[in-house]
This record gives C-alpha cells, sequence and structure tokens, in this order.
C-alpha cells in the first residue's frame, strides 16, 4: 500500500513538472532560511557550554544604590575572591583576574600583541582548559611564569618547543612558559591567548599591590565555581552580606554581591536597575521569529499551489472514492507526496545552506559548520522534514480528499467560497509578514543611518590610534618631534583612553548646589598636550590647559554634559571636589560622543596628567599618501618601540564597529525580506498561472466581444493587487507596533512616519505585478481560436 502511494507521489510529480518545479524551489529556500537561522541560533545558545561544569560557574557583580537607583557593575575588590571562598559555605573555587587586556610578547625577532589574563592559581579549576604541554595545577604558582594557547605559542617559536622557555612581556620582565594550553573555541564569551599569575602583575604595580587588600578599589574581575550540586539559591544569603563584614562601615549598606551564571554571560549581558534586563538575546528571539516566519510562507505556498490544482486532481479524487478508496487513504497519499517533495527540497536546501554558510559566517563572524556528520542533527532533519511536509500539506490532503465523487465525475466540480477564500487568506499571511519584513528593513536602515550622521564633537578624518608602552613613554618628546619632523602627522596627544571609549570613572563628590545624598560619577580622560587640538574638539568656554604640571594639577576641563549633569550656570573658575581633592574648572569642552553612537554624551572630566597618559592618537598629513605616512611612521615607530611590533587604528573604523550589531540586523532583515519575497513571488506566479489558465474561455469570449490587453490584463491583476494591498493594511500596524518597542531602547532614535510604509507598500505592489503581468499579459495575447474551437 505505502509503496503504490509513494509510486503515485513520484508519477504526479514527474507528469506536472512546473508545478513541482515552483513547489520544491518555494519550500527548499524557506527551509535553508529556517535550516541557516536554526544553525546560528543552536550556535549563539552553544557559547561556553564546552568547558565541564559550566552551569556551576559565576561571575561576581556589585549592585549598589546611587541617588536612589539601583544599579550594578562587574567591578569587584582584589580581596573579595578569597572572601567568599572562606566565608560561603558551598564555593568551590573562587578566582580573580585582572581585565582581559593587549599585551605585547617578544621572542627573539618575534614580536605580537596577544589578548591575556592576569589571574590567580584557581582560574585554571574554574576554566579547566585542555593541556597539550604542562601541568595547570601548578603552571601559575611560580611568579614569572605564562601560560600559552597553541596558535600563541606558534607565533612566538614557530615549531620549538616553548617549555620553559622565557618570553618577554611588555618588555618589562622575562616570564618562564609553564604550560601550553588548545586554543579556546570562537564560542567562548571569556576568551585570551595567554595567562600569567596575579602575583607578577602585583610585582610590577604599586597600585595593585595596594589593592590586594583594599576593599574600596573596585577594578578587578571576580569568578566563581560553585560546588557540584550546589545551588545559587543557597549561598545567595551569604553573599548579599559579605562585604559588610570587610568593607568600612557606612561603605558597604548599600552595596551587596550577587553571581551572573556563566551560561548568560552571552545572551542575557545587558542590566537595567541592578537586574539582567536580556541582551543579545533579543535578537536571537527576533531571527527565530524570522526563520519561522520564512518557513511559513514556503508551507503556505504549497498549500496555494496544490489546492489551485484542484480541478486537475478532482476526477481523479472521483475515480478513487468511486472505487472504494476511504477518505483517510486520499488524506495519507497526498501527505505522502507533500513529504516526497519536502525531503526533494529538504536535501536541495542543505545545499544551499552549505553554500551559504562561508558568507552567512563572514557576515555574522560565526564559525558555524553543517554537522552532517552527527547523529543527533540527522535525527532532527527528520523531524524537520516531517513537522514542514505535514505542515504543509495538510491544507491539500483533507481539502482534495473532501470532493463527492458524484459531483466530481459529472463535472460539477467549482473552486467555490471554499477552495477560494482560505487560499486568498494565506496569500494575505504571506504578504503580511514579507511587506512587516520591507519595513523592518528599511527602518533598521533609517535608525542605524541617523546615528552616522550625528555629530560627533571631534574629527575623525585621518585620525589614528596606537597603543602605548613603557619604551614610548620614555622617548615621547623624541618620540613626537621626529614624527612632526617627517611631516606624516599635523599633530601628536596621549591620553588615557582613546577618543573612542572611555575606560576610567571616578566620583565628584562635592559641587556648588549639590544635593544631600547625591553623588556623581563620571568619565575622566588624563590628556597630554594639544589633545583637543589633535581630536578636533572645540572649547565652548574657558581655557585650555596650560601645558605647565604644576600650575594645571589643581584645574580640570569639563564637557557640558557634566556641567549640565551638575546644573552649575556659570562653571569657569567654580570649585568642586574631584578625588576628594578641590579642582577648578578652567574650561568647557563641547560634547563628544565617547561611548553609544545612540546615548546622550557621557559625563566627562579631562585631567592634565601627562605620566598617566599613555595612549597615542595622531592626525595624518592631508599632503602626503595614507600609506606612505603609515609607512614612514612605522620605521620611527620601531626606532623607538623595537620590543614590539607597530600596530595603529583609524578612528573613524574604530568608530564604525559601534554599528556593528545594528548593521549586522539590518543586513539579514533585508536578506530574508527579499528571500520572503521571493518566495511568495513564485507563489503568485503560480497562481496567476492557474487562474489564467482556468479562465482561458472566458478571456477567448471577452477578446472576441473587443476587449483590449490592458483591460484583460487589469482583470487578470486586479484581485491579486486586492490582495497585496489587504496585505499593507494588516502589516502596517503589525510592524510599526513591534518596530516602536525596538526603537524605545535607544535615547537617540528616529521617530516612524508615513513614508516608510508607502514606500514598502509600493514595492511590493510593484513586485506583484511584475510577477503575474507575465502570465496576465501571456493569457491576454493568445489566440481566442484556440481556447473556443471546443464550444
Amino acid at each position: 500500500m505505502f509503496r503504490n502511494y509513494f509510486l503515485t507521489a513520484w508519477r504526479n510529480l514527474a507528469r506536472n513538472k512546473a508545478h513541482s518545479t515552483l513547489n520544491i524551489l518555494g519550500l527548499s529556500i524557506g527551509m535553508a532560511v529556517a535550516l541557516l537561522i536554526g544553525l546560528w541560533v543552536q550556535y549563539q545558545y552553544s557559547y561556553d557550554r564546552f568547558l565541564p561544569n559550566y552551569g556551576q560557574v559565576y561571575q561576581a557583580h556589585i549592585r549598589f544604590t546611587r541617588n536612589g537607583r539601583k544599579e550594578q557593575m562587574d567591578a569587584t575588590p582584589l580581596p573579595l575572591s578569597s572572601a567568599i571562598v572562606k566565608d560561603i559555605p558551598g564555593v568551590q573555587y573562587a578566582a580573580h583576574t585582572d581585565w582581559i587586556n593587549d599585551h605585547g610578547l617578544v621572542v627573539g625577532k618575534n614580536k605580537v600583541y596577544l589578548p591575556g589574563a592576569m589571574a590567580e592559581g584557581d582560574f585554571f579549576k574554574i576554566f579547566p582548559d585542555p593541556v597539550v604541554k604542562g601541568d595547570l595545577n601548578t603552571a601559575l604558582k611560580e611568579t614569572y611564569s605564562i601560560v600559552l594557547t597553541e596558535s600563541a605559542a606558534r607565533a612566538l617559536f614557530g615549531d620549538e618547543d616553548p617549555m620553559n622557555k622565557p618570553v618577554r612581556i611588555d618588555n618589562i620582565h622575562d616570564l618562564t612558559v609553564t604550560a601550553v594550553i588548545k586554543d579556546l573555541p570562537a564560542n567562548a564569551t571569556v576568551s585570551y591567548q595567554f595567562v600569567v599569575p596575579f602575583a607578577f602583575s602585583s610585582s610590577i604595580s604599586d597600585w595593585i599591590r595596594d589593592a590586594t587588600t583594599n576593599w574600596n578599589n573596585n577594578s578587578f574581575q571576580t569568578f566563581v565555581r560553585l560546588q557540584p550540586g550546589v545551588t545559587y539559591a543557597q549561598v545567595e544569603p551569604g553573599l548579599k552580606t559579605i562585604l559588610d563584614r570587610y568593607v568600612p562601615e557606612g561603605m558597604s549598606s548599600q552595596q551587596e554581591i550577587f553571581l551572573h551564571p556563566m551560561k548568560d554571560w552571552h545572551l542575557y549581558s545587558n542590566f537595567e536597575a541592578g537586574y539582567v534586563s536580556g541582551g543579545f538575546i533579543e535578537y536571537v528571539r527576533m531571527f527565530s521569529l524570522i526563520g519561522i516566519l520564512v518557513l511559513l510562507i514556503a508551507c503556505v505556498n504549497f498549500m496555494n499551489l496544490s489546492t489551485a490544482r484542484s480541478e486537475k486532481r478532482a476526477r481523479e479524487v472521483g475515480v478513487r472514492k468511486a472505487m472504494g478508496s476511504q477518505r483517510k487513504d486520499l488524506i495519507i497519499q497526498f501527505l505522502i507526496e507533500s513529504l516526497v517533495i519536502t525531503a526533494i527540497a529538504a536535501f536541495l536546501a542543505l545545499g544551499l545552506t552549505q553554500l551559504a554558510l562561508p558568507s552567512f559566517n563572514m557576515l555574522t563572524k560565526s564559525h558555524i559548520v553543517l554537522p552532517l556528520g552527527n547523529g543527533v542533527f540527522w535525527m532532527a532533519m527528520i523531524g524537520y522534514i516531517l513537522l514542514t511536509g505535514l505542515l504543509a500539506g495538510s491544507r491539500p490532503a483533507f481539502f482534495l480528499s473532501s470532493f463527492q465523487p458524484v459531483k466530481v465525475l459529472k463535472g460539477a466540480i467549482t473552486a467555490g467560497p471554499g477552495g477560494t477564500l482560505p487560499r486568498k487568506i494565506l496569500v494575505v499571511l504571506q504578504f503580511t509578514c514579507s511587506i512587516a519584513l520591507i519595513i523592518s528593513t528599511f527602518l533598521i536602515y533609517q535608525q542605524v543611518q541617523y546615528a552616522k550622521d550625528r555629530p560627533m564633537g571631534y574629527l575623525s578624518d585621518r585620525l589614528v590610534m596606537s597603543d602605548g608602552s613603557d619604551d614610548l613613554d620614555h622617548s615621547f618628546p623624541a618620540l613626537r618631534d621626529e614624527m612632526m619632523r617627517s611631516g606624516a602627522i599635523e599633530s601628536v596627544t596621549r591620553s588615557s583612553s582613546f577618543v573612542v571609549g572611555l575606560s576610567r570613572w571616578g566620583m565628584v563628590n562635592n559641587w556648588p548646589g549639590k544635593l544631600p545624598d547625591e553623588s556623581l560619577l563620571v568619565a575622566f580622560i588624563d590628556i597630554g598636550d594639544d589633545y583637543f587640538k589633535t581630536m578636533g574638539m572645540q572649547l565652548s568656554g574657558g581655557r585650555n590647559f596650560t601645558g605647565n604640571y604644576a600650575a594645571d594639577t589643581s584645574t580640570l576641563i569639563l564637557n557640558e554634559a557634566a556641567v549640565k549633569r551638575m546644573r552649575i550656570k556659570d562653571p569657569i573658575n567654580t570649585v568642586i571636589t574631584w578625588n576628594l581633592t578641590p579642582h577648578k574648572i578652567v574650561g568647557v569642552v563641547k560634547d563628544a560622543l565617547m561611548q553609544s553612537p545612540y546615548s546622550p554624551p557621557t559625563p566627562t572630566v579631562f585631567v592634565y596628567g601627562p605620566d598617566q597618559a599613555h595612549d597615542l592618537t595622531y592626525r595624518l598629513s592631508k599632503t602626503i599618501p595614507t600609506a606612505t605616512a603609515i609607512a614612514q611612521l612605522g620605521v620611527i615607530f620601531n626606532k623607538y618601540n623595537p620590543s614590539f611590533p607597530y600596530l595603529y587604528h583609524f578612528v573613524d573604523e574604530n568608530y564604525a564597529h559601534k554599528f556593528d550589531l545594528e548593521v549586522l540586523v539590518g543586513k539579514l532583515s533585508a536578506l530574508f525580506a527579499g528571500l520572503a519575497i521571493f518566495i511568495s513571488c513564485l507563489g503568485l506566479y503560480g497562481l496567476a498561472a492557474y487562474t489564467a489558465e482556468q479562465r482561458t474561455r472566458e478571456i477567448g469570449i471577452r477578446k472576441v466581444l473587443g476587449a483590449t490587453v490592458s483591460q484583460l490584463w487589469l482583470l487578470l491583476s486586479s484581485d491579486f493587487v486586492v490582495l497585496v494591498m489587504l496585505s499593507c493594511v494588516v502589516a502596517t500596524p503589525l510592524a510599526y507596533y513591534f518596530l516602536h518597542g525596538w526603537l524605545q531602547k535607544y535615547n537617540y532614535r528616529i521617530t516612524i512616519g508615513p513614508g516608510v510604509f508607502l514606500v514598502a507598500a509600493t514595492i511590493a505592489l510593484l513586485i506583484t505585478l511584475l510577477t503575474v503581468s507575465f502570465q496576465a499579459i501571456r493569457a491576454a495575447l493568445a489566440n481566442p481560436t484556440r481556447s473556443l474551437r471546443s464550444e
């Protein structure tokens, strides 16, 4: 019986090649999109899952109250890790680290900048990376030791054995390689290429050494691993009060420690009012929905094309019923036909996915592969085929099997409301989804462009950044003079953080008009000479620093956002308390976007501190080609900084990376909107062909009676245009609702106007007319004598 079902299904496919091609093509594209998105979603959920016991690993955060509002930070005091292990039952390991930063590593002539962590011994018990050489239990016991990843060891030593050999770090000290570990997977949230003992960091830095007993210095990361079987709820009460035992009285009353689980680090990284409020999970959900919608559109295509051919299959159904076939037998037959088509489409979708993965990985910065050798994947594919096939074939199966044999064999079967109305509803559903995706693409593009066009407050053109080093600090005057004499640059300056990001924060303790219990956390930047000139930033009041350290050490320059936040009407010469020391405001600089381009400018204090300003920023000359200028500067940097490779970053490119996520969402939305429209148009093309075929005699009669080609084109196209216009009406409020909610997370955002909805509707209508016009005009131009010959 089942063999006969499959044989009948195959013969039907072979007999109706055009119809089968449209069905398979539409389904394969829809399944490929859903499969691609499904693999991407699985990849996002796979972050950090490669670590054993990842469900027991957490990062410590501090929740605190400031100005009546709950906030949080992942910066913690250095003594916290040992206190947690000692005081909190159920904690197996705790380790503190400095922030993962790039450092210069040198072996002979090999010089590299690599991201690394400074951590204590239990770090590898929390993050047990696979060992290639050495013993991680003892690798960090010696102060001057280093653990390398395989790729880092290869970059420094080539094919030589790195064990027990020296590596010079930041041209400060030689460290001995005590272990080599596997490279971390791309889906690791905490990623590094080397690890050195925290004891080494303490040995070279007075402020870190002082921080080992300072509970008020929140400058480090703390990671925790709970004992097997212990839940967070069991350790939470002790964590909430641990600061009360160690932080001086009055300092911890509004602070508490909480733990953020590793399983949430990647997808739930946003906090609001001190609690998790979402993160990348929002985009994962959004694209999961898009994948489902595109697959649904493809299934709707199958339903519409199958039911549109009802008259062609009607006599077959009538004959089978007359010969004794039960309705359930016909339902099984049509469902098997659907499953056969779906299976063919699925294998074609696998090929399309494999072809698309390299470009998709490049676009999304992912490392996704088709797990063709994984049995679980094939089980999932079988389920995917069954679900899609049954979904796509359900309506055709039940609709076609419902025909009454007596009426069918008498030729009385017609496509009444029971057949056409559901089909029209499905077409509207198809185009509603497609038009909503088009609207989303346009609005995302407008939001990104709106933020890109926002004045930055500085001139990014030809502005270049390079990391500093001890060698460059010592030789900066000579370096600066030679850079200027080369003619490759117009100006150069130093700062404690680059203009594209703020990395240091401090408290303004007192200012005129300060309210009781009010505090103000601001960003601050130590700057050197010519900072504002090099950046192209303008003072709106007061003066610049004099360049005399003794004279400038007690003065500050604020940006307009800081002045506004402190509500100071006449800031020049106003005295405020900064870091517990009185300072005089001598200048106010116009706001610049140093953080998110979507958020208000951050209140920022500029401090004259060349000794603390290590990062170099310089503006290339207009008169020299960029490549020539960079080549000249490379020679100069290598002269004064021989232990480090010359690395540089253009500020405008770095600023553009701030839009990466929104640009990615926009590109993916445009891609999937285009595919959704294409799939919908395949269905329209098929429906238009069958509509023209069903009305062949009507068209012939109308032509004989004098109807023109344009009148016939309008007759055949009008039904589809009405359906698409109805889709526009339905899609507009739906798209507005979801996109208005998406825009609310941006402080700096566009206003949704009617224009984008009109443009999307126009595009949808034009595509519809182009799709159906071929069949409509072809039918209108046909010779009426052929269609009327049998009458």
